[in-house]
């Protein structure tokens, strides 16, 4: 996948350099420590390290890519610390807060093309999740390691890593009006299900688990745990970019403007990026028509969060697009080919 799309690209602006210097660092203290074994370093106090987890957590969600970086090296190693010195009590709490800094860190990872690093965080969130029992943070951080193997193109993997944890949960009971968190797991994991179906070209599967992601979002209602956003706003976006994968994206962007969902619902300006740039696919599936739409979409996408739109192939592959069918300059794609670093030479 690096071959075809080139990445990771060279960093375009300062908060892209800042991150690839911390997931270089990164990448050293995955590999060098394990849930069992750990370099012989010294941990800060446990209720410092989950605080630190917590804030990484939230400023990812906010794209904030930069501020989340810092120190991040430093926190996965003492979280690991404390994983394997830590006492009974102490070992679980620092499993679930490793568990969110492998979340942060695939998140880092994937949205700068760094794709190996992203999988392997997401296994080993997996692997602390399963540890500390808790099937709840299994199933999201399934979700990201499936969408960073479909990324690497191991769709086999992919489908089989979701299947496999989604019949775990299904085993579980549903949601209740006191605790919907492994509801909302099993509905994520019904999405990216949904996703790998589209992309193999089964679209009755891929209709079948979102059909059963949006049954799931309707007894949660909005949620956001573990900071996935499911519920039905969600699983509206989702059925957005599943129709662009399953080549339907014109008609699915006009569906989903007909019936906008709030996109303040969220509260992340990361999962607001997506939708967005997931509708700027859609509409440049309109063979021109509808380019306008497109350019607004991805302008607004790029300016709420530039690292993750900018750092993503397909999204400089739109602007290529944009550029090469425009017939007049319009300021705002100049300013997006400038942004993007795609040659505008060709256009009038």
């Amino acid at each position: 996948m690096a071959d075809l799309t080139g990445q990771p690209y060279l960093p375009p602006d300062r908060q892209s350099s800042e991150v690839a210097a911390a997931l270089a660092e990164v990448s050293v203290t995955l590999h060098d420590a394990s849930l069992h074994d750990v370099p012989d370093i010294a941990a800060r106090p446990l209720p410092h390290l989950i605080a630190a987890a917590g804030a990484a957590h939230a400023q990812v969600d906010d794209a904030r890519y930069g501020a989340a970086s810092h120190g991040l090296a430093a926190l996965l190693a003492e979280l690991h610390v404390h994983v394997v010195t830590g006492s009974s009590e102490d070992r679980t709490t620092a499993l679930v807060g490793l568990a969110q800094v492998c979340q942060v860190v695939f998140t880092l990872a994937k949205r700068t093309g760094r794709a190996e690093l992203a999988v392997a965080a997401a296994k080993r969130g997996c692997d602390a999740a399963r540890l500390a029992e808790r099937p709840d943070l299994l199933g999201m951080i399934a979700t990201s390691r499936t969408i960073g193997l479909m990324r690497m193109g191991a769709r086999w993997r992919a489908d089989s890593v979701s299947s496999a944890v989604l019949t775990e949960l299904e085993a579980l009971p549903g949601p209740t009006p006191d605790d919907t968190t492994v509801g909302e797991a099993r509905g994520m994991l019904h999405l990216v299900s949904a996703l790998v179906a589209a992309r193999d070209s089964r679209p009755s599967d891929a209709a079948i688990h979102l059909d059963e992601a949006g049954s799931l979002a309707a007894h949660t209602g909005e949620r956001n745990h573990f900071r996935y956003h499911f519920g039905p706003s969600n699983v509206a976006a989702w059925e957005l970019s599943i129709a662009v994968e399953s080549g339907t994206g014109a008609e699915a962007a006009e569906r989903f403007m007909a019936a906008p969902v709030d996109l303040s619902v969220f509260g992340s300006k990361a999962r607001e990026s997506f939708v967005l740039f997931d509708l700027a696919r859609g509409w440049l599936k309109a063979g021109g028509a509808r380019d306008g739409e497109a350019l607004r979409a991805l302008d607004t996408a790029d300016r709420i969060a530039p690292l993750q739109v900018r750092n993503d192939p397909i999204a400089r592959d739109l602007v290529a697009t944009l550029a090469a069918r425009a017939r007049r300059r319009v300021w705002e794609l100049d300013s997006l080919c400038n942004r993007f670093g795609v040659g505008a030479g060709s256009r009038p």
